[in-house]
């Protein structure tokens, strides 16, 4: 086959999926610098309203409630990714209990509140907050970390213990923390997920900030490669129509050659990365994240997660459990024992109950030697002194399925509330609230002020759009297959449009 004619058929493959593509390249690139600046994004909010109707919060749903404290027979703090809400009518009616934090929604995610000697303390997604129980007043407390997002806050005795997804700190008084870098677990082999280096080498945390930095530019290198590209499709037409109106189209001519050139130039500096950053990409979401969920690599040497600390952003929930004399850890790992004086290697402990990849939403204790683990695997009752696990509806042990498994169940766990004097309430991510029999639930609807000031972070919102799933109302359930398609059709605009070059515009050269 000559060149020109195999040049002809790759230009067809260059031009057609890249003008069909250019729009939703355009959403993947600025929805990932967006996400690549959480926290400089947070104060920014948009407006449920605005977005489609599975955006809409109904009956608590949208882990809208993580969980709550009682203060009293009446008197609760509800929280979750609404902020919090006090009741002071048995969970009959709530009032806004927010102020004091940073303008944003994502300021007021809620992870866990301690109710300590009627001091409230809240761990959050940026940092840890203090407040009365009486008026809300808000106030951030300084911690000795570099990555402040706070996992859990709960108490030992008169000591609090926050937990933030690297550390555990212990405080007596808020003014005054103990670092603890947790001892490694017992057979620790230093290696991680390859999703999770995946997922930092697509958004270049693997390199610090200038790593992030640098796939920005690669995000403004696609937008400018997508604009370009358009304006090389429309040219010759505006050109044409100049032409049939006699008018001239000199200076129109020279701008198509200067756009061609920039966007050859560009396009052939950065192919290699930009191929790089699809191909992760594409892992990170369904069918082919099948394929590494449970795969380990090494870490990358002199990397943001070449880190000594054994347990670098995997740590999700802590307890201390007296009668047992333990710490009980949840980590993205599993469940660890650990002593009292967090000396001895962290054991792990047989026959856990399973959690989703998305972290443990529940950690409850409900009877001497048994908790409630909830995620969006289910909800267990985990017996410790027998070391099984039961399905808290159905009552059946739970067996490790032998294989590949769905990663989600029918109850996907994302709150519990447990008032004074009422049944518990549970919550599940797409229907609400949910009682343990339906005969059981007793919890209001969300009112018109609940709903007003709980919109989306922009963080949140360029989530959804990065990963396809605003477009679930429109796709349905074959939404899942937009990134793996899209990543396809990139790589077919990304690697065609290299082979023109190289073959025509360079080899002319």
């Amino acid at each position: 086959m000559k060149k020109s004619v195999v040049v002809r058929k790759l230009r067809k493959f260059h031009k057609w999926p890249g003008v069909i593509i250019s729009f939703f390249v355009i959403l993947f690139a600025f929805s990932g610098i967006v996400m690549n600046h959480r926290g400089l994004v947070s104060p920014v909010s948009v407006s449920r309203k605005l977005l489609p109707p599975d955006y809409h919060y109904k009956n608590w749903n949208l882990a809208a409630v993580r969980g709550s404290v009682n203060l009293d027979s009446t008197t609760a703090f509800m929280y979750g990714n609404i902020g919090v809400w006090k009741t002071t009518d048995s969970y009959h009616s709530f009032s806004d209990f927010n102020a004091g934090f940073p303008k944003g929604i994502d300021n007021k995610k809620i992870y866990s509140i301690a109710n300590w000697d009627n001091q409230l303390v809240a761990g959050t997604h940026m940092g840890l907050y203090t407040s009365s129980t009486g008026v809300a007043k808000w106030k951030e407390i300084p911690l000795p970390v570099e990555k402040k997002r706070v996992a859990d806050v709960v108490l030992k005795n008169d000591t609090l213990l926050i937990l933030t997804r690297h550390y555990l700190l212990k405080s007596t008084d808020l003014q005054h923390f103990e670092k603890v870098q947790l001892p490694a677990p017992v057979g620790y082999v230093k290696e991680i997920g390859l999703f999770n280096t995946l997922w930092e080498l697509h958004s270049g945390e693997l390199f610090g900030l200038i790593g992030k930095l640098v796939v920005d530019l690669f995000g403004a290198v696609v937008i400018l490669l997508s604009v370009t590209g358009l304006l090389h499709f429309f040219f010759p037409k505006i050109i044409k129509k100049r032409k049939a109106k006699q008018k001239s189209v000199t200076s129109l001519v020279s701008v198509k050659k200067k756009n061609l050139k920039w966007h050859n130039v560009v396009g052939y500096i950065f192919v290699l990365f930009l191929i790089i950053n699809t191909i992760s990409g594409m892992h990170l979401r369904p069918p082919l994240l099948i394929a590494i969920a449970n795969a380990k690599v090494g870490i990358i040497p002199y990397t943001h997660l070449d880190s000594p600390n054994p347990w670098f952003d995997k740590l999700r929930r802590v307890t201390w459990d007296d009668e047992i004399g333990a710490y009980i850890f949840s980590t993205s790992d599993g469940f660890f024992f650990g002593d009292e004086r967090l000396e001895k290697p962290l054991k792990p402990i047989p026959n856990q109950p399973p959690v989703s990849v998305m972290g443990c939403n529940v950690l409850e204790k409900a009877a001497p030697g048994k908790y409630l683990v909830g995620s969006f695997s289910g909800l267990f009752v985990w017996d410790l002194t027998r070391l099984k696990s039961f399905d808290f509806f159905t009552g059946q042990p739970y067996q490790k399925p032998s294989g590949m498994s769905r990663p989600i169940a029918d109850n996907m766990v994302a709150g519990w509330v447990n008032p004074h004097g009422k049944a518990p309430t549970w919550f599940d991510y797409n229907r609400g609230a949910m009682g343990i029999t339906p005969a059981q639930i007793d919890f209001p609807e969300m009112s018109q002020e609940i709903l007003e000031r709980s919109p989306m972070s922009l963080w949140n919102l360029a989530l959804e759009i990065h990963t396809g799933r605003i477009f679930e109302h429109l796709m349905g359930p074959f939404y899942i297959l937009y990134v793996p398609l899209a990543g396809i059709c990139i790589l077919i605009v990304l690697i065609s449009g290299f082979f023109i070059w190289w073959m025509g515009y360079r080899k002319k050269k």
